[in-house]
């Protein structure tokens, strides 16, 4: 048995501690993280902050009312005052909230040289100081973490954007979609169903974020935040010459294959986004910003407030960080949306619209979720514990289990297999709402339910199909190499936790390792009873998993929730299930009789007692909902394994920047200022000083120089990374570079690359 070191997740009371740790709960409850039990502290306080959270349905006009009164913590989604001056007591939250592009007109549109020319007349003709509205003919923005390895062909794209139209060209018709097209176009606008020649509307990011489905736990593809990823599906739909398309379907693949040389990989995704654009069926003209609002009262306002890039509020880090001022543990959150909730909730194809996210990012727990401020991504679930990436073969034992294709059954994959890469787990398991506990049958269950509905057999679900092709085509076996049990003591207190160590094999490489960690973790957030009944369900059609499937085969859309209907055919099931102890083939070598006995019967009583069978292991559960109100409480339970202030690293982002850029011989340098937070009580302020006068600093936050060398031709001769060295410069290697060439270089805070300082230097 190994001591407990205080790191990853805390474990389960056992049996006999557990009258000390109500006592301990009621303490902490009452006092905050830090309760005193017989002369000891316990600095552990499962989930997070709000100990409720309430989701409300709010018109944008009836928000300001509820800030002044201070019945209102946040508004997600819309801009309460968009267009007017805010007053004091609120603060905004900036995120990514779209595109700006230009659809021709396939009938009116010509060759590629007549569409490019049209396309740009556009994209010059649009009224660039329209409020909201940010000129950049270019897909990948600075708020995406891989800006700077594009910064010099937006540069170009906007250079020639500003460039004056052809004197004498024939006046183009334009169609305008939404409020904010009609003002970019302005007199130029086409009337009514007549012809026209292009159309502008904006594209939310909602609507590209939709590609990274979460299927239990999983949150789509690694590269889901990347703009060159975000640019595929923003403009491939467009193309419509075949040519174009093959060029830009090969450029994909290559991107998404991966390379070991981060240069080869920078220079595949420049490749894609280039063929993307080169027919110009389809051009980007610029971006919008996404405006929330928080409460920011010094007494009942909130604080500790992060937000993702591109999701904004409406997103996993939101919820795991936020907290009420006057009560620095628990409290009372409340957050109005515009729009009710309207999607499925099943924790499959469900939670698809604004509300639902929110609701799944705080009931739900994902193996990792996308980091906040750049593109990679951080352990949640599981915690990463070596990627092995070598170039060569792995073998993989002969032991590890992978699932048919189609059925889903996990079977031995025998001798002689091989693999690309190899990912060690701790699979941090805690109980279920229905008080049975996450364990081995459950973290693989994932991978049989993947194979199954995705593989392209009877029971396929488009949706399904896409959101886990990259981890059903990457994985070759799976291997749990033991549970360890470790153990947590505070004074008199002991608690014990089990925690699964697992290898994953993979047959692919070529990524950063923990966007390989992401294909295909060993997880579930939701007992594998649940996710059977619903596979049950959907086959004896009581619904479908997403609502295309549902619209495929003329079933409902499956909620396991307010559907009444549904319910009650649900609850037959779990019966006849419980009565013959029934266990899925996939399971048949992991689960017994007398455990698959218990854990219906787990399932049973909590759906007797609740009214609904949207049991997870996430940090809130669901307490009541109405059409126009949800509440979530929060579950302080000391199995959960992950803490408040676990992610208190991401509020408050901060930025570096290069105030100085020299070539001397064979480097570069470059001196740097960073921002600093000072804080004062509740408020806060943030300063910038050079980076020289805090380097010694121990405890300083130190930045990273990113850099990407562009030699002649737009080749990428050099890319990388470098920290600084005193007195806080970051130094650059140039000897073997090409000339021309153009380093390009963004240094980055805490991992922070949203809308980066990019710093440009000619080398001749």
């Amino acid at each position: 048995m190994k001591h407990w070191s205080g790191q990853g997740p805390p474990p389960r009371p056992t049996a006999r501690r557990l009258r000390s740790l109500v006592v301990v709960g009621l303490l902490l409850i009452v006092g905050g993280a830090s309760a005193s039990y017989g002369g000891h502290e316990m600095p552990f306080y499962p989930a997070y902050y709000p100990q409720e959270i309430t989701l409300e349905t709010l018109a944008p006009a009836a928000a300001p009312a509820r800030f002044a009164k201070n019945t209102l913590h946040g508004y997600l989604g819309a801009d309460p005052w968009a267009g007017r001056s805010a007053p004091g007591g609120v603060s905004p939250v900036e995120s990514l909230g779209g595109w700006v592009v230009v659809t021709l007109n396939p009938a009116r549109a010509g060759d590629r040289e007549a569409r490019c020319a049209t396309a740009r007349r556009v994209v010059t003709g649009l009224a660039a100081d329209a409020p909201g509205f940010t000129l950049h003919p270019y897909p990948v923005t600075p708020y995406h973490a891989d800006y700077l390895r594009h910064a010099d062909l937006a540069e170009r794209a906007l250079a020639a954007a500003r460039a004056p139209e052809p004197a004498g060209a024939p006046a183009l018709r334009v169609r305008a979609r939404g409020r904010l097209a009609e003002r970019l176009v302005g007199a130029r606008r086409a009337a009514g169903d007549g012809a026209w020649d292009a159309v502008v509307e904006e594209i939310p990011t909602t609507e590209v974020l939709s590609r990274a489905t979460t299927v239990n736990g999983w949150m789509g593809p690694p590269w889901i935040k990347e703009g060159w990823f975000q640019a595929w599906v923003l403009l491939a739909p467009a193309i419509r010459d075949a040519d174009g398309r093959r060029h830009v379907d090969e450029a994909l693949q290559r991107v998404t294959a991966g390379a070991d040389r981060l240069e080869d990989r920078i220079a595949r995704e420049r490749e894609l986004v280039g063929a993307l654009g080169a027919g110009c069926e389809r051009v980007t003209a610029g971006y919008t910003l996404r405006r929330e609002w928080v409460n920011a009262d010094y007494s009942a306002g909130v604080e500790n407030v992060a937000a993702d890039a591109q999701a904004g509020l409406d997103s996993a880090i939101f919820v795991r960080t936020v907290k009420l001022k006057d009560f620095p543990w628990n409290g009372w959150l409340t957050l109005g949306l515009p729009e009710r909730p309207a999607a499925a909730w099943n924790p499959v194809g469900g939670f698809t619209d604004a509300a639902g996210r929110l609701i799944w990012a705080a009931v739900g727990d994902p193996a990792l979720f996308p980091e906040p401020y750049n593109d990679g991504w951080t352990d949640n679930r599981v915690r990463v514990e070596s990627v092995e990436s070598p170039g060569r073969p792995i073998p993989v034992v002969r032991d590890a289990l992978a699932p048919e294709r189609d059925t889903g059954v996990l079977r031995e994959v025998g001798e002689g297999r091989t693999a690309r890469s190899r990912i060690t787990y701790q699979v941090l398991s805690s109980a279920f709402h229905d008080g049975s506990r996450t364990g081995v049958a459950d973290a693989l269950y994932g991978y049989a339910f993947a194979a199954a509905w995705g593989g392209g057999g009877r029971d396929t679900d488009a949706l399904v199909a896409r959101a886990t092709a990259p981890a059903r085509e990457a994985l070759v076996g799976v291997k749990v190499l033991r549970v360890e049990t470790k153990t947590l003591r505070f004074g008199e207190i002991v608690m014990q936790y089990e925690v699964p160590i697992v290898d994953v094999y993979l047959s692919r490489g070529g990524l950063e390792p923990h966007a390989l960690a992401t294909l295909a973790p060993p997880w579930s957030a939701v007992p594998w009873p649940a996710l059977a009944l619903m596979e049950e369900a959907v086959r004896r059609g009581v619904g479908a998993f997403s609502a295309e499937e549902a619209r495929r085969r003329g079933v409902p859309w499956l909620d396991v929730v307010r559907d009444a209907r549904a319910r009650e055919r649900l609850v037959a099931l779990l019966r006849e299930l419980e009565a013959k102890a029934w266990v899925p083939p996939a399971l048949a070598r992991l689960v017994d009789e007398r455990e698959a006995r218990r854990r219906w019967g787990a399932l049973a009583r909590f759906a007797a007692e609740r009214g609904h069978f949207l049991v997870t292991n996430g940090p809130y559960e669901l307490h009541t909902q109405a059409p126009n109100r949800v509440v979530l409480r929060v579950v302080r339970d000391f199995s959960y394994p992950l803490g408040v202030g676990s992610w208190d690293r991401y509020p408050l982002p901060l930025r570096a920047f290069v105030t100085r850029a020299e070539v001397r011989g064979e480097r570069l340098e470059l001196g740097l200022e960073v921002e600093r937070l000072e804080r004062f009580a509740r408020e806060h302020r943030i300063t910038a000083e050079p980076l020289t006068a805090r380097f010694a600093d121990k405890d300083a936050a130190r930045p990273v120089c990113h850099f990407v060398v562009v030699g002649p031709g737009g080749t990428v001769a050099r890319a990388g990374s470098v920290a600084p060295t005193a007195p806080g410069v970051c130094v650059i290697a140039l000897g073997g570079l090409p000339r021309p060439a153009t380093v390009l270089v963004a240094p980055a805070l805490n991992g922070n690359l949203v809308n980066p300082h990019v710093k440009s230097v000619r080398l001749e």
